[in-house]
């Protein structure tokens, strides 16, 4: 990145809903299913039909914005924003212009052990289009099964500044979405997904540059990869002499670049009419304070829980709250362990490297992961054996200790079992030796490979370090 540009970033997050039926008709939003076979005359535009709105879609709208410390509206309406793409059957969306259900709230995101304030410009609720299917040598179709599905779209300010802002940002935004409950949040259906908007300038200026917006990205590699590229495309054509044109752009997973697509609408383009079919969305006080009262305590209540009784540093504390899954499986197993931080480093550095953390599931019981904890802490296993134990415990149903034993993965911490293989080591490492009694402290790690290989990993690690320099002497 060029030191001399900054740049500019919002995102416009949607998010769908997890309502049973769509958020105007009685269809199922079940993901999947044959095309066109979810659909209704309502959802699919028919003449003469009229759409009636789902309740429970205000409530989520609500929450998520009580969530992110927005401002509830208390009269809103809703508007056709027309453009013409035939994955809209009648040809716009019902969407808000204003005011939208919810405005004026923040995020607060760690990076690199800063802390900063993001701003959400609004939450307003919408249809989700269909989907086009592009078949080579037959066309494109269109399935309408996903039209009419239930959908929020959170718009930030243009706060961001970096892959790394964003990424937090929008983990932190999907961490509070699973919390609450109002959407799946599964990235690899689509139903959280977002498009970025970014603009280069020079540092020290104060104005704008021309922003353009990348469509539709599922997935935070997708979005770093996506910024870091544009970012130094905008970068380039400006010192170029070049100018940019605001545009809609895709990105090319294969090449790691940005497309043009088309110029980029600006909101008279899709000239906003309220929907004279559906009636004002009227929120009361009261309302608002029932919901409120149903939300949980959200990931930073539970991070700084984590840092204030378990001793974790931020990072760790992050890496546990990102969905409310992983956290309460951590908080199931941290009842049953001796020691919170190995757990969260066993967590962190093994378990979330081998499940999927966007879409967690258990690899095994928490009772499991908090035995192995205690094996490391009563010295019954090392930290190698418990790599192995672990990769055991993926595979089969068993318990820890149950593993250990059938494996004979036991520490050795017998000193009349250690040394001979101790002494063994040193006389077979001749070089080694010479270069620690000369001062080379590192020479000692060859020579305790060869315990540990003898060993098959299971010396006492400070008994063999112990027992070696001893007989170094």
């Amino acid at each position: 990145m060029d030191k001399d540009y900054e740049i500019v970033i919002g995102v416009e997050v949607h998010v769908e809903l997890k309502t049973k039926t769509k958020i105007f008709c009685a269809c199922t939003t079940e993901f999947g299913g044959e095309p066109n076979t979810h659909c209704c005359p309502v959802c699919m535009g028919f003449p003469g039909t009229l759409p009636v709105l789902n309740e429970e879609v205000v409530n989520y709208a609500i929450q998520a914005g009580l969530a992110t410390n927005c401002e509830i509206t208390g009269n809103s309406k809703q508007d056709r924003k027309h453009y013409f793409y035939p994955d809209l059957p009648t040809s716009y969306q019902i969407s808000q212009d204003e005011p939208p259900i919810c405005h004026d709230g923040h995020l607060d995101i760690e990076v690199e052990g800063r802390e900063k304030t993001i701003g959400i410009t609004r939450i307003h609720i919408e249809e989700d289009a269909g989907k086009l299917i592009h078949i080579d040598g037959l066309g494109t179709l269109v399935d309408y099964n996903r039209s009419g599905v239930p959908l929020i779209e959170i718009v930030s300010e243009p706060d961001l500044r970096s892959a790394e802002e964003t990424r937090a940002f929008l983990q932190k935004l999907r961490a509070i979405m699973l919390y609450i409950g109002v959407s799946d949040c599964k990235m690899n259906e689509g139903s959280f997904r977002c498009d970025v908007n970014l603009s280069v300038r020079k540092k020290g200026e104060e104005e704008y540059g021309t922003r353009t917006e990348m469509k539709n990205l599922n997935s935070f590699q997708s979005v770093m990869r996506t910024i870091e590229y544009e970012a130094q495309r905008q970068i380039k054509e400006i010192k170029d002499g070049g100018i940019i044109i605001q545009e809609t752009r895709r990105f090319d997973q294969n090449s790691g670049k940005t497309f043009s697509m088309r110029t980029k609408e600006d909101a008279q383009d899709y000239r906003y009419l309220p929907d004279a079919d559906l009636m004002p969305i009227v929120i009361d006080e009261e309302k608002i304070e029932k919901l409120r009262k149903t939300l949980p305590d959200l990931p930073d209540v539970r991070k700084r829980l984590y840092m204030d009784r378990y001793g974790l540093n931020s990072y760790d504390a992050e890496q546990l709250i990102a969905s409310i899954d992983i956290a309460d499986y951590f908080e199931k197993a941290v009842k049953l362990c001796k020691n919170p931080k190995t757990l969260a480093n066993i967590m962190i550095t093994e378990v979330f490297r081998i499940v999927d953390t966007d879409d967690f599931e258990a690899p095994f019981s928490y009772k499991y992961l908090a035995e192995l904890v205690d094996l490391l802490e009563d010295g019954k296993i090392t930290g190698s054996s418990g790599k192995k134990v672990l990769e055991q415990m993926i595979k089969e149903d068993k318990s820890p200790s149950m593993i250990v034993k059938e494996k004979n993965f036991e520490q050795i911490n017998d000193i009349d079992t250690l040394l001979p293989i101790i002494r063994e080591a040193i006389a077979s490492s001749e070089k080694a030796v010479k270069e620690y009694k000369g001062g080379k402290e590192k020479a000692l790690q060859s020579i305790i490979g060869k315990i540990m290989g003898k060993t098959g990993g299971k010396a006492n690690p400070e008994t063999t370090i112990k027992l070696l320099k001893e007989n170094l002497k």
